[in-house]
């Protein structure tokens, strides 16, 4: 893998696509998204599975590389330089890798399409989806909560952090979902600061209308 342009495989409602988007953003770097249609099963086609074997978005082909996992690709662009959103202090790093966890291991994955579909085909009811992405995305936010930086702005205090690109495109699924989040105030005070700050501007309305700055 020889070119040196950078192609995100990504899909614009994917929130794991999302944080790399915008440590994209931030890093400056000229690069193309190349949709993967989810809904129409294209992620898991052998084109796409060749890609990345779990058939998952985002995938990041990057310096003669290919990249799976949004944590992963943020923690490449941190280290090769692109970006610096990672604290010096070991123990802050530790707590802002705990929040960025707790919502890329622990919240995301049981929201992920893949499971909820799965949790409609078992119960027979089209209901349980938007019953199971309000339970686990609620609880799972009322944590994080508790973790942030109780004065800000950001999830770790006055800079931003990977942490902050984790909770930003997860509260798109709130919203989406019909979550209450009003009453959060640290995450009302980060997705507040955040929203300013061009590149974390949220997902296109549809694939054709996704573009992406640089």
């Amino acid at each position: 893998m020889s070119s040196s342009e950078i192609i995100l495989y990504d899909y614009w409602r994917s929130t794991a696509s999302w944080r790399v988007r915008i440590a994209l953003n931030l890093s400056g770097l000229r690069w193309r998204s190349c949709p993967v249609d989810l809904l129409s099963g294209k992620q898991s086609g052998e084109t796409h599975l060749a890609r990345n074997p779990q058939g998952l978005v985002p995938v990041l082909d990057i310096d003669g590389h290919r990249l799976t996992q949004s944590l992963a690709i943020l923690d490449y662009l941190e280290e090769t330089g692109r970006v610096s959103l990672v604290p010096a202090e070991p123990a802050r790093a530790a707590r802002m890798r705990a929040i960025s966890m707790a919502i890329a291991c622990d919240l995301h994955p049981v929201c992920n399409l893949r499971v909820a579909t799965h949790a409609v085909a078992l119960t027979g009811r089209e209901e349980t989806r938007a019953e199971w992405m309000r339970h686990f995305i609620r609880t799972g936010l009322e944590a994080v909560e508790r973790m942030l930086d109780p004065e800000g702005p950001f999830c770790m205090g006055a800079s931003l952090t990977q942490a902050d690109l984790c909770l930003v495109p997860q509260l798109y699924n709130a919203t989406r979902w019909s979550v209450p989040v009003d009453d959060l105030q640290r995450i009302q005070r980060v997705a507040r600061s955040c929203e300013i700050i061009d590149a974390f501007r949220g997902p296109a309305r549809d694939p054709d209308n996704h573009a992406p700055l640089g």
